[in-house]
């Protein structure tokens, strides 16, 4: 993931980067596609994901995410974010994607289908 620039308290911190509010970084690392949608991710799509947490962050907050899972090969999928709702039960969050590059809409493309694929055998 690209790091901050600068933080917009910085002088010309928000003009070079944009950004008006701090972001929180999300950084979860998984063993297998299994594992991360079973263990930390119950909802993915291509306009979100849905992130267990312990201590999810509050509506609004702003993050970088990065999702590195292995499906062919080791893959990252990076991008920012948004809290848009936090659940109790299941504990975690609901993000949005803000940005998210070319490769990583593909990467989720192939895991969303690669699911549907496992789904359609079982």
């Amino acid at each position: 993931m690209a790091e901050d620039q600068g933080s917009p308290e910085s002088s010309g911190g928000e003009a070079m980067t944009g950004r008006r509010e701090e972001r929180v970084t999300i950084n979860k690392e998984f063993e297998s596609y299994d594992a991360f949608i079973n263990e930390y991710v119950t909802n993915i799509s291509r306009t979100g994901v849905f992130v267990r947490s312990k201590t999810p962050l509050a509506v609004g907050t702003k993050v970088n995410l990065r999702f590195t899972v292995i499906m062919d090969d080791i893959e990252t999928v990076e991008g920012v974010g948004e809290v848009v709702r936090v659940h109790d039960d299941p504990q975690g969050m609901g993000v949005v994607f803000t940005e998210l590059s070319s490769y990583s809409k593909g990467l989720i493309d192939k895991l969303l289908t690669s699911q549907g694929h496992r789904a359609s055998r079982d």
